[in-house]
């Protein structure tokens, strides 16, 4: 590695780190929480769903779609941080995909949706924004 640093290299350094409002602005966009959000629940049961073998389908895993249980990108704008599950199934056949978007074994419903943080939990209202 070479460790020669020219008259140039340190006129940037300077520049860049002896700015302390570069430091401020770029604080100013950095999302404090390292937890992605939560997926909010559009259903307490599960989808059934024809699929196709070989095709790719995207399963919608925050919650806000309005193509459940696909995704329909919502989740760009409402569910930063959450992206759709991709998958392709090998066989045609009729499955039942998770509702609730807590299943541990995505996008299949695994019957989470019966357990009591479901069952006691707020349904999700689609908006038109």
């Amino acid at each position: 590695m070479n460790m020669f640093v020219t008259k140039l290299d340190h006129k940037w350094i300077s520049l860049t780190l002896g700015q302390p409002w570069i430091t401020a602005m770029a604080a100013s966009k950095v999302q404090f929480s390292t937890l992605p959000p939560e997926p909010v629940i559009p259903s307490k049961k599960p989808f059934r769903v024809e699929l196709v073998g070989g095709k790719r389908y995207s399963w919608c895993t925050c919650g806000h779609s309005k193509k459940q249980p696909f995704c329909d990108g919502a989740h760009k704008t409402k569910a930063q941080g959450l992206s759709p599950l991709r998958f392709v199934p090998e066989k045609d056949s009729t499955v039942w995909l998770c509702g609730c978007k807590y299943t541990n074994n995505p996008p299949y419903c695994d019957g989470t949706h019966k357990q009591d943080f479901i069952m006691s939990a707020p349904l999700h209202e689609q908006t038109d924004s």
